[in-house]
């Protein structure tokens, strides 16, 4: 981890300051855009229709962006969930004979999904959970129960809407790559919602790899750098292909730098000495509305908090959902705090929050200028977010403007208890930042 220090490389030059003039020049990269308290992204699961008919609408009306985790094999047009591997007949006929143990069960719990029924897909989902609670033995046993039933077809549908699988769900690519330009974050939760843990090697890459290639087909780059492993999954081996896939994952982010505090605990943000928080909650059903609100107002008592909301069901759609007037009522309630807070997507957060950590920031006062160069060990095609950057500059100085490339703009100036600054962006690709005096 790089420290702060790391990030102010000063010279000072030829500017016909004193020597008690040494605040000028020095600058920093604030912890979040905007020089704010905290960040907030605001995520969804499952990609279910009233997603996009409520609970956006909703928040493009506050000007905020959210972050959706789309299934894609749902979508017309995308590749479809599928089993690879052996002729499923052969393997339904051995679970006859041979029992289910360490040697098999990812291959009978990647198939026994795709024979046909909602109640196969609710062994996968049951045996997989218990795989990934450790519970092994009690996983092959259900696997075994579930494929007797296969071979002697009383494996039923079960006339229950699978809450990830709902058939109103017709949202189609050209929907979504509209939404993606309108700011919001279109990506991953996979081709069909499967329990990763539980599949071999060939099925887990094809849900990953899938997924992620239709959605470079039908948006476009910016939705394929993050991604969400269904049932929130942190199994080591998920993760370790999943990270080949994609760049960032909400499941997991490995960075030294921030500790993450997933939806099940119950730390508070306040007690970790890390440079970030990620701090995730699931505002489901139960949940109310005064404990929604009292997340946002923890974000603004600390200086290092992102605060990760993952939202499902909306309205009568989904696991545990939230009604329209909750949803009215909680995003009026963040948007009320918007100066202190930056509500941003899931995707753009990570990358501010990396882009900062590998940062260098260079400054030197010559002539009546303050120049500032970024230099960063970062891709500059895939880590272009602006940085926000806090500039001390003379205290005599009565106005100032920012400068880089065909960017010119007149900044507000600021004080503290060091002196006179300024708050403004900068492009890590964009060029030699210059400030000097004047509108």
């Amino acid at each position: 981890m790089k420290s702060l220090s790391s990030l102010l490389l000063l010279a000072f030059m030829g500017f016909g300051c004193t020597p008690t003039d040494p605040i000028v020049g020095q600058t920093e990269i604030t912890k979040f855009q905007g020089n704010k308290k905290g960040a907030i992204s605001v995520t969804y699961d499952d990609g279910i229709i009233n997603q996009f008919t409520i609970a956006k609408p909703i928040m493009d009306s506050l000007g905020l962006p959210a972050t959706f985790y789309i299934i894609t094999g749902k979508v017309k047009g995308s590749g479809k969930g599928k089993f690879i591997g052996r002729d499923p007949k052969v393997i339904i006929a051995e679970t006859a004979t041979i029992k289910t143990d360490s040697t098999n069960f990812l291959e009978r719990a990647s198939l026994i999904a795709f024979t046909g029924t909602s109640e196969a897909e609710d062994y996968h989902a049951r045996a997989g959970s218990l795989f990934e609670q450790g519970k092994v033995d009690e996983a092959h046993a259900l696997i075994d129960e579930g494929y007797a039933k296969v071979r002697k077809g009383t494996m039923k549908n079960t006339n229950d809407v699978v809450f990830h699988n709902n058939v109103e769900d017709t949202t189609s690519w050209e929907q979504y790559k509209s939404y993606s330009a309108q700011g919001h974050e279109i990506a991953s939760h996979t081709v069909t919602h499967p329990r990763l843990a539980a599949l071999d090697e060939v099925n887990m890459l094809y849900e990953l790899e899938q997924s992620k290639a239709d959605l470079l087909k039908f948006i476009g780059p910016e939705s394929t750098f993050t991604a969400e492993g269904p049932y929130g999954t942190e199994n080591e081996r998920v993760m370790e292909y999943a990270h080949k896939v994609y760049p960032s994952l909400r499941n997991r982010m490995p960075e030294e730098w921030l500790e993450e505090i997933n939806r099940g605990s119950r730390v508070n943000p306040g007690e970790s000495t890390k440079e970030y928080v990620q701090w995730q909650r699931g505002p489901i059903t139960r949940i109310d509305i005064n404990q929604m609100k009292a997340w946002v107002d923890t974000v603004m008592t600390h200086d290092n908090t992102w605060l990760v909301l993952v939202f499902h069901g909306v309205e009568n759609l989904g696991w545990e959902p939230k009604t329209r007037p909750e949803l009215v009522e909680y995003f009026s309630y963040m948007k009320a705090y918007a100066q202190d807070l930056w509500i941003a997507t899931f995707r753009d957060v990570t990358k501010y929050l990396r882009q900062r950590i590998a940062t260098q920031v260079s400054a030197k006062v010559e002539g009546n200028a303050i120049t500032i160069n970024l230099n960063s060990s970062l891709d500059p095609e895939i880590y272009s977010i602006p940085l926000t950057l806090k500039t001390y500059i003379p205290a005599n100085w009565t106005s100032a403007r920012v400068i880089q490339g065909q960017e010119n703009n007149t900044l507000q100036i600021q004080k503290d208890e060091k002196g006179s600054f300024v708050i403004y962006d900068g492009k890590p690709e964009g060029g030699v930042i210059v400030l000097k005096e004047g509108n």
